[in-house]
């Protein structure tokens, strides 16, 4: 795995975690009884962006290391995901005697 690839699959753990994690404990302006004039009453009271990123960063660094290790030790392969035999069959080692 290359950097790029690396730095790639970290971006799409992280907003995939982020998206999971925005959600939670979340407190609408409804049920804190303070609605803002011109926003819905499903609207956050206190959105807490950058605790929900802190969460998310640290969340999405373990799941890319569990990711990452699994890629460069080569317990699983693309091969492994081949279920229904598309790809064409690996070359044998060349021979040196």
């Amino acid at each position: 795995m290359g950097i790029t690839s690396a730095i790639v699959m970290f971006a799409v753990v992280w907003w995939m975690v982020f998206f999971i994690v925005l959600p939670l404990q979340m407190v609408s302006q409804g049920e804190a009884g303070e609605v803002v004039p011109g926003t819905h009453k499903s609207a956050p009271s206190d959105f807490q962006l950058g605790r929900k990123a802190k969460i998310t960063t640290i969340w999405a660094v373990g799941i890319w290391i569990v990711f990452a290790t699994i890629i460069l030790s080569g317990a699983i392969s693309v091969r492994d995901l081949d279920w229904f035999n598309r790809m064409p069959p690996a070359q044998a080692p060349l021979d040196p005697s």
